[in-house]
């Protein structure tokens, strides 16, 4: 008899550590994916001010979406500039399917400069 109330009471502590441990887990991921989202986004804006970035920090104009920097290069030294689209990325991530079109309509050449005067 005392065998079946222990065996009963190991198994539903066994279930319930196994069911937190699952949503414990599950937070843990959760919680690391989102400061890896945070941290993405920090090193996306503090970008002009590391080493490895390669343009004149006064040049780059940060957009955050959907592209990260648009960069006048030159245009502080008033040499000739270029305009180039920067994105930022951090890990392993990669380009979305926004990023993508992006840089396919500049690769193409489908850019263009407009002056627009409101009446």
């Amino acid at each position: 008899m005392w065998f079946y109330f222990f065996a009963g009471a190991l198994l539903g502590f066994s279930i319930a550590y196994f069911l937190f441990e699952l949503r414990f887990r599950a937070k843990i991921r959760s919680l690391a994916r989102s400061f890896d989202v945070k941290k993405g986004k920090i090193v996306e804006q503090l970008a002009p001010y590391l080493q490895s970035f390669p343009y004149d920090p006064h040049d780059a104009r940060f957009l955050g979406s959907p592209v990260d920097f648009v960069v006048f290069d030159g245009l502080n030294s008033g040499g000739d500039v270029s305009i180039v689209f920067v994105e930022v990325k951090s890990g392993k991530s990669s380009l979305n399917e926004n990023e993508r079109r992006i840089r396919e309509a500049i690769e193409k050449k489908r850019v263009r400069f407009e002056i627009l005067r409101p009446q």
